[in-house]
């Protein structure tokens, strides 16, 4: 028998469900076909059925990236005759397969950061399948204008950063068009992972903000399907997110995946803070693993920085090309001490504020005019706005001011590099530079710092006889807001908005003594290496295994309607009382402990009158007076309204204050159950004493 898959997903997509016991008529082949076999074995209804909890044969573990953009880059033929296509290198998404099983099946579902018309869209579709394993997500233009540049870099990626809209001109008002938009494209996403997925041999990993609701779209469909997300940028704290008008929406969507990752413990606990404050949900921490219990389901919370790819940085550093360029630079900057900081363009990554700490620097220590230099490279932003135009005016000019004060024939303390720097180029400035600044204001990881450790140790001296021979060493100047920040001990943390204490940690790690530099390095060396993207995805990977190792085991039902949609799971041993079972017990015990909370259960939570009504108290008398029935209503109310509320029931006990005031019947008198150093005995005593009173 062959793996199970989905030979009529579109028709499923669009709701057109066989009609059971009826002849089906041949339905047309997806274009995307998952699995090999023969044709004719596809149309047996066992094939189709998404509901069948047996197990497939023949199973091949497959992974599904869900992300944004696809790890390919595109661009129109010289002839302008269709497109060409080939790996983006830098991408994560392409880098994390290192970390999986060999013989996992990659498959990637994202958008192309290039606009292909919709007559070149099957087309396309098919050659990305065919070469690279690609699904893409054709977004129509008005909806990928709101979802991108609207919510997620309007709403969503502000907020995540600290930033809050006080008025229309600094982050604008709640835009619902927005949200519907990143719902609409969240769903045109799910559609093409649902196209291609096989639900019970498939694993999906859903990355960043983009994609939050994602989760409800798939799991609505598949109640079984093993689904991990991971966020690369902050969480905020729950006083932020709060803020949010769709807040329970995205925390709700982001409980039905089965993992969800963070790279630092301030993330996960912030997100775990919201879950509490706003849903009521608690999370336990068990042999190391924390999770949410959400309706029956345990949901994994992950905490793993990701790492580099080291084989890509390690294969740069072996470049002819890489060497003459550091030997360039050397000559350019002879005599220099070189401080680096490579940063996009950006609000939040605190290049001003850099600027400024280097020119406290020379003020504070003028023997570093003529001999420290800044280096400053800047990539182009992939945002627009005007806080960001105003950023750009601040930044040049600072730069403008700082070279008119300290520059001289020869010497310019800042070198302003606002253009795409490949990675061949960066690693260069890494190897020269004697320190790296990072001064990022809110930043979810930021991978800068990595690089150049690994850049400064470089490679063998057997494999590059170029490389310096010696101890490597490093330093770091590095904000406390980044998410890298925790993992480098020995890189001097500063508070970027100090721009006196940034200027001297700049200082200190530019003067400090070669030892002491070289073991920091030695120490940071050791965790990047050994913590790579390998290393993460692995360690993710794993998790989503075991959180999701009893999926197939558990009965699952769907409840609930839009974002308020979720799983419930339960053991596959639980049995559901009926009411004639009860009954039947009932009517054959011959002694019976019948305890009643009160709110909730014998007076509705919402109502605002909690006196009991004359049904209740009929009800409970009725009760009360079997000679086999012992009936308690337990509450944390106080004594004197429970007493004065039941007073027509003479038999019933009350348990009051959480148990500690305790009348067996009105015309007994209220017991003290405090909790002292006898509390434990009593407890037990009332328990022998209720079991021998009924």
């Amino acid at each position: 028998m062959m793996s199970k898959s989905y030979t009529n997903l579109l028709d499923l997509a669009s709701g057109n469900f066989p009609v059971m016991g009826q002849t089906r008529e041949k339905k047309r082949l997806p274009r995307v076909m998952t699995v090999p076999g023969v044709i004719s074995e596809l149309d047996d209804d066992q094939a189709n059925s998404a509901s069948s909890d047996v197990q497939s044969s023949f199973i091949q573990d497959r992974i599904i990236i869900v992300a944004n953009q696809l790890p390919v880059k595109a661009k129109r033929r010289p002839d302008n005759k269709g497109w060409s296509f080939s790996w983006d290198d830098d991408s994560l998404l392409l880098q994390l397969k290192d970390g999986l099983p060999e013989e996992m099946e990659v498959l990637y579902v994202g958008s192309l950061k290039v606009d292909v018309d919709p007559n070149e869209q099957d087309d396309v579709s098919q050659l990305l399948l065919d070469r690279f394993k690609c699904v893409p997500a054709f977004l129509p233009h008005d909806i990928l204008m709101k979802f991108y540049h609207g919510f997620c870099k309007q709403h969503l990626w502000p907020l995540f950063h600290y930033m809050l809209p006080f008025s229309a001109n600094h982050g604008g008002r709640f835009d619902r068009s927005l949200w519907e938009a990143y719902v609409a494209a969240n769903k045109i996403f799910s559609q093409r992972v649902i196209e291609v997925i096989n639900p019970e041999d498939d694993y999906v990993w859903i990355h960043d903000y983009h994609l939050m609701v994602l989760p409800t779209f798939l799991r609505r469909r598949f109640n079984r399907l093993r689904m991990g997300f991971f966020l690369h940028s902050p969480f905020p704290s729950s006083e932020i997110y709060r803020t949010l008008p769709v807040r329970e929406e995205i925390l709700k969507a982001l409980l039905n995946s089965d993992l969800i990752g963070f790279h630092t413990f301030d993330y996960a606990r912030h997100f775990l803070s919201c879950c509490s404050r706003m849903l009521g949900l608690e999370y336990q921490s068990k042999r190391g693993y924390i999770g949410l219990e959400y309706y029956g389901r345990t949901i994994g919370i992950k905490i793993m920085p990701v790492g580099i790819h080291m084989a890509q940085i390690e294969s740069v550093l072996r470049l002819a090309d890489k060497e003459w360029r550091v030997g360039e630079l050397k000559q350019q900057f002879e005599g220099k001490t070189v401080l680096l900081g490579v940063d996009d363009m950006d609000v939040f990554k605190g290049v001003n504020l850099k600027l400024l700490a280097m020119e406290q620097m020379l003020k504070l220590h003028p023997k570093w005019k003529g001999r420290a230099v800044l280096i400053q490279i800047t990539n182009p932003a992939r945002g627009r706005g005007k806080d960001l135009e105003e950023i750009e005016a601040e930044i040049q000019a600072s730069c403008k001011r700082i070279k008119e004060t300290f520059g001289q024939p020869g010497y310019e303390p800042i070198v302003f590099i606002d253009r795409p720097v490949s990675l061949n180029e960066r690693v260069a400035y890494y190897t020269i530079a004697e320190c790296v600044v990072v001064t990022a204001v809110r930043d979810g990881m930021n991978l800068t710092p990595y690089e150049y450790i690994v850049c400064r140790q470089g490679v063998s001296e057997s494999e590059s006889s170029s490389e310096q021979s010696g101890p490597k060493k490093s330093m770091l100047v590095v904000s406390e807001f980044i998410g890298c920040s925790p993992s480098l001990s020995g890189a001097i943390r500063v508070n970027p908005w100090n721009i006196e204490a940034t200027a001297e940690a700049m200082n200190e790690a530019i003067s400090m003594a070669d030892a002491e530099k070289q073991l920091r390095h030695e120490k940071h060396y050791r965790y990047v290496s050994s913590h790579d993207v390998a290393f993460w995805s692995r360690s993710f990977f794993q998790d989503m295994e075991r959180t999701c190792k009893d999926h197939f085991r558990r009965r699952c039902w769907g409840i609930g309607f839009s974002f308020g949609f979720r799983v419930v799971a339960l053991d596959p041993n639980f049995r559901k009382l009926s009411i004639d079972h009860i009954v039947s017990v009932y009517l054959r015990s011959k002694n019976r402990a019948i305890l009643l909370d009160y709110d909730g259960t014998v007076m509705p939570q919402t109502s605002h009158n909690k006196t009991p009504s004359a049904e209740v108290i009929s009800i409970i008398n009725t009760l009360s007076g079997d000679i086999k029935n012992a009936v308690f209503v337990v509450s944390g109310r106080g004594r004197e309204s429970l007493g004065k509320w039941f007073s027509p029931c003479k038999k019933l006990g009350i348990a009051a204050e959480h148990g500690y005031f305790m009348r067996w019947s009105a015309n007994d008198e209220w017991e003290v159950c405090g909790q002292n150093n006898e509390f434990g005995c009593q407890l037990i005593e009332k328990v022998i004493l209720l079991n021998e009173h009924i």
